[in-house]
């Protein structure tokens, strides 16, 4: 009998809830205004004034290219790299350590002192992006950014 009884309450306040809903949703359609709306709609407001346009662009020699502007990005990584409690070591000279992370088209390159270079598949541009800090150079040619790192 109770559940009949909440039931029943349930229903009505639900009802009440649709009705008043539906009452706003035909006073909006209608174009009219809430009562609470209009009253501050009402009262006029102070003359803002004018903005002063400024010029909020960095000069071109401050400004970072974006993403897509850019081919792909380097960083140097004097430390071993372990994966899966393995020391990465390169595939063809066996070098452990003082690696170029190259992260480029979603992908990431390990380039030992040598020149050697492979895909690290377990290494994604989320790590690398973590892992990197700030650029303090942007190059026109992967040679000008090997010469800027040193290798």
């Amino acid at each position: 009998m109770f559940h009949r009884i909440g039931r029943r309450r349930a229903e009505e306040e639900i009802a009440g809830i649709l009705r008043r809903h539906a009452e706003l949703e035909a006073r909006m359609i209608a174009n009219q205004m809430p009562p609470h709306l209009a009253q501050s709609a009402a009262a006029p407001e102070p003359p803002a004034e004018p903005t002063p346009v400024v010029d909020d662009f960095l000069p071109p020699e401050l400004r970072v290219p974006s993403h897509d502007q850019v081919e792909g990005r380097v960083m140097p990584w004097p430390w071993p790299i372990v994966l899966d409690d393995k020391i990465l070591a390169c595939a063809e000279c066996e070098t452990y350590r003082d690696w170029l992370i190259i992260s480029t088209r979603g992908q990431v390159w390990l380039r030992c002192r040598t020149g050697h270079q492979q895909l690290e598949p377990r290494l994604d541009t989320a790590w690398f992006n973590r892992c990197s800090g700030p650029s303090d150079a942007t190059h026109a040619t992967f040679e000008d950014c090997l010469r800027h790192l040193g290798h």
